[in-house]
């Protein structure tokens, strides 16, 4: 971390990349014991992406994550009781207990278990921001895996076509599901972006 961030920050995003961790081994406990209904996608190995990034957020900027983004949620609502409600599917849940996981939204925060669905949502607020003259960002997190979907280099495109205020987070853990990066992926990731400016 820079020198030039406050201690006050760095301590901030420690204490939510610790908070996050503590959650998803929680997470993963409850469903050992049968707790929960489907499944749970941890972000175990990159609480700190979403706990740096939050860092840098303003209030209008939103977030659009995928099914791994309890940490994401975390550092942007600080809402545990929420998502865990959500996760169990209790009514008092960020979403009634409906979304589950995957299909989280509490103010300016929006995922989605479907691989690469959210970046043309957050291209059409960041179209949206441009067209208001508006300030504001929009961030989406996208992990390796997800860069076999067509849709998001359609984004890509029109992303930068149009100069949109999107940041695309790429999230690489080096597997995609259960498959190594090296077996699935030509060329390097950054090139892939770079191709599209």
């Amino acid at each position: 971390m820079s020198d030039r961030m406050s201690a006050q920050a760095r301590n901030s995003i420690i204490k939510k990349a610790l908070l996050t961790r503590r959650v998803e081994e929680s997470l993963l406990d409850l469903y050992k014991q049968g707790q929960m209904h489907g499944t749970v996608h941890t972000c175990i190995g990159q609480e700190f992406v979403g706990a740096v990034l939050s860092q840098h957020l303003n209030q209008e900027d939103a977030v659009f994550s995928n099914h791994r983004g309890h940490g994401h949620f975390l550092s942007i609502t600080d809402n545990v009781e929420g998502l865990f409600a959500e996760i169990l599917g209790r009514e008092s849940g960020v979403c009634g207990g409906r979304g589950g996981s995957q299909h989280l939204h509490q103010g300016r925060y929006y995922s989605n278990g479907i691989q690469g669905s959210m970046a043309p949502v957050a291209a059409g607020l960041a179209m949206s921001y441009k067209l208001q003259n508006s300030s504001a960002l929009a961030v989406v997190f996208l992990g390796d895996g997800t860069l076999g979907e067509g849709i998001v280099y359609e984004t890509f495109n029109i992303a930068s076509k149009f100069s949109l205020p999107v940041l695309f987070v790429v999230e690489n853990n080096g597997v995609a599901q259960s498959t190594s990066i090296e077996e699935n992926l030509a060329g390097s990731i950054r090139a892939r972006a770079e191709a599209f400016d």
